[in-house]
């Protein structure tokens, strides 16, 4: 039943109205391309998770890539190395000092190892993985204190649009 217009009544917000986010608005045309990555990802049979590494400006993208296990045959072919792997090549240096990976799902140990590895500066992420995260979830890899880098974590970036590719993957399958 639908609430009268009466005085003092706020109608709910809708996603297109919502009050500007300053952590979170700047990361979401990375995230659009990282999505667009998932997306790719599932066309192949993988499982939806996209990524792309942005340099140092933060807006020009070194490389993106896609899960790629079912694809390749191999265990590590997750979004976050890929990428990781790629934008590494493109800037001839293994150390990614100043650049963020944009990712639709929080990393897991594997890729938070390579996060910290690869001296990432910042780790921005839609959906929550609470059964295998490894920024805040579940573990906490990307920001332990007994490591020699910890990289800033963003969550929560288009995190209901992120977190519908995965449903919508595993309820098909």
């Amino acid at each position: 039943m639908p609430v009268p217009a009466t005085v003092g009544y706020i109608p709910p917000v809708s996603t297109a109205e919502q009050a500007p986010d300053p952590v979170r608005d700047p990361w979401r045309q990375a995230m659009r391309l990282a999505v667009r990555e998932a997306r790719l990802a599932a066309e192949g049979g993988d499982v939806p998770v996209g990524a792309v590494v942005l340099a140092p400006d933060g807006t020009t993208v070194l490389a993106s890539g896609h899960n790629e296990r079912e694809a390749t045959g191999d265990p590590t072919a997750h979004a976050e190395v890929l990428a990781i792997r790629r934008a590494a090549a493109a800037l001839g240096e293994w150390r990614l000092t100043g650049c963020t990976l944009v990712v639709t799902l929080e990393p897991c140990t594997m890729c938070a190892g390579a996060l910290v590895q690869s001296r990432v500066d910042r780790v921005v992420y839609g959906a929550r993985d609470e059964k295998a995260g490894a920024a805040g979830s579940l573990w906490d890899v990307v920001r332990d204190r007994r490591l020699n880098h910890r990289p800033e974590v963003i969550e929560g970036v288009l995190a209901d649009e992120c977190a519908q590719q995965l449903t919508s993957f595993f309820r098909d399958r």
